[in-house]
């Protein structure tokens, strides 16, 4: 008896789904000579017909992630063709899906894949935010696509994380009287800076409260009313000087904040910038 098989994936993706079950199920034969031959990227029936006239000179199985229709329906009369047994991996699962969810699928290629990708831009973004975060290097200003500035407590870091969920890398850098800006503030395209400034009163309560959670005297300077004005004033200055744009964060969610430098990035730079 010949125990030897050669499986044929097909997909109009990369193909890995269905050769990991492929392999997992022929594995169920033991002992068994197998070979997987896999084409990924099937996008015409020209194709499908090359894999079918090299299939049928063996003992062969064509196993398939096809979601297009026309070129699904063509590897079953195929298949009925050439009397070559066939498995749809996709189909029994959206149509499942399609009964729960009461609407068709997209039948779209490569959809698993683009999430993938929107994900892992969202891990490099992140990450990237947090490495850069609180003026910590200040070579990440030149690599970042948005970079905020400000005093303490105007809502930098969360407004860095929120934009970093959407996939913008960000750079922020407090403003502190005593300590130099980093030149490389100077040296990259000013419409990337945005300002955040606060209400001297909200950012007196904001910085009392932090104080408290750290156990220490809410009448410190840093949370004193004339520290706040003139640390205020200072960062006004840096931001003039830099030309950039100045959003005051005083009454705005971090998400209201985001969505005008997202704009106001779109309208300088485009869609995808």
């Amino acid at each position: 008896m010949d125990n030897s098989i050669t499986i044929y994936v097909l997909s109009d993706s990369i193909g890995e789904t269905g050769e990991q079950v492929a392999r997992a199920a022929v594995s169920q034969f033991y002992p068994c000579k197998f070979e997987v031959r896999r084409f990924p990227y099937i996008t015409s029936e020209d194709q499908i017909v090359e894999v079918f006239e090299e299939a049928v000179n063996e003992k062969s199985v064509i196993v398939y992630t096809i979601v297009i229709e026309k070129l699904k329906n063509y590897v079953v009369e195929l298949s009925e063709k050439y009397n070559i047994p066939s498995i749809d991996l996709m189909t029994p699962a959206l149509e499942a899906l399609e009964k729960v969810f009461g609407y068709a699928p997209k039948r779209e290629s490569g959809l698993i894949r683009r999430l993938d990708e929107k994900y892992f831009r969202k891990v490099d973004a992140v990450e990237f935010a947090v490495k850069y975060d609180d003026g910590k290097d200040a070579r990440g200003i030149k690599k970042a696509d948005i970079v905020l500035i400000g005093v303490s407590r105007t809502s930098k870091t969360p407004l860095s994380m929120y934009l970093a969920h959407k996939y913008y890398k960000v750079a922020n850098v407090p403003l502190v009287p005593e300590v130099p800006i980093p030149k490389e503030l100077f040296e990259i395209d000013n419409r990337r800076i945005f300002g955040l400034i606060a209400n001297p009163f909200k950012l007196n309560e904001i910085r009392q409260e932090r104080l408290k959670s750290l156990g220490l005297n809410n009448n410190a300077n840093y949370a004193s009313i004339d520290r706040i004005n003139y640390e205020l004033e200072y960062s006004k200055k840096i931001m003039e000087k830099l030309k950039c744009t100045v959003i005051d964060v005083s009454n705005k969610a971090v998400e209201e904040t985001a969505g005008i430098v997202i704009e106001d990035m779109k309208r300088n730079f485009g869609e995808n910038f």
